[in-house]
């Protein structure tokens, strides 16, 4: 028997460096709009929450998720581990994976990966992250409920765990019940830049989403067009 699997996006509004980034239009919708089209392509809209924070600024994402027919979970702006949580036990699912707001580039075969690890129940954390085999702005972290609740407590009295979410799961050791997915099929995309947080990430953002193949955001692609801007740049 298959386990349950749902999907919480992480967003706010007040983003620092590129404020208002989340939904923020290009190649005809919101950043947001390209994530969740992205995620129900694989998964029914029923199983995905937006968590983003109770602060005013964040009434707009409230919004989207009403007009994008996904649930919205809103919780502190500073505590987001405990948001995330809050969020899963909204979808009442064994696993959940976390999307970043800003995984413009999210690889929808990364994902059925992620998923498929969650189905099989042998894992209680499946992650891209460690060691960054993967572009950085492609990150996708999977974890069962009742694993993360364990660690919840800890979690709360952690200032930079309750930051950063799934921080204090990792571990070096890579222990039997961590599943860590490590990008073998091209080794040159380790750690190339396409996360959203800068002007100029925004600027790379726009001429890819323009100019890639309509629904193609497999790895390959997504480098392909990354090393086409970073020339045009260069010239």
């Amino acid at each position: 028997m298959s386990s349950s699997v749902g999907v919480v996006i992480l967003a706010r509004y007040s983003s620092s460096r590129l404020p208002g980034k989340a939904l923020k239009v290009l190649a005809g919708d919101t950043v947001l709009g390209h994530i969740v089209n992205r995620l129900t392509s694989i998964i029914d809209p029923s199983q995905i929450v937006l968590a983003t924070s109770d602060e005013a600024s964040d009434d707009a994402l409230e919004t989207f998720a009403r007009e994008r027919d996904i649930r919205c979970y809103r919780g502190s702006l500073t505590r987001v581990g405990e948001r995330f949580e809050a969020a899963l036990r909204m979808l009442q699912v064994d696993y959940g994976i976390r999307i970043n707001g800003d995984n413009l580039f999210l690889d929808p075969d990364l994902l059925n990966a992620v998923i498929s690890e969650c189905n099989s129940g042998k894992f209680d954390f499946i992650s891209n992250v460690l060691g960054r085999t993967f572009p950085k702005g492609m990150s996708v972290e999977a974890v069962r409920h009742a694993y993360y609740l364990d660690r919840l407590p800890h979690i709360k009295v952690d200032a930079y765990c309750n930051e950063h979410v799934m921080v204090c799961l990792y571990d070096e050791s890579e222990p039997e019940n961590h599943k860590y997915i490590k990008n073998t099929e091209l080794p040159e995309a380790a750690g190339i830049q396409l996360a959203l947080d800068t002007p100029n990430d925004w600027n790379r953002s726009v001429w890819m989403m323009e100019n890639m193949p309509n629904g193609k955001y497999d790895l390959k692609t997504t480098f392909e067009y990354a090393k086409k801007y970073e020339a045009i740049v260069e010239r």
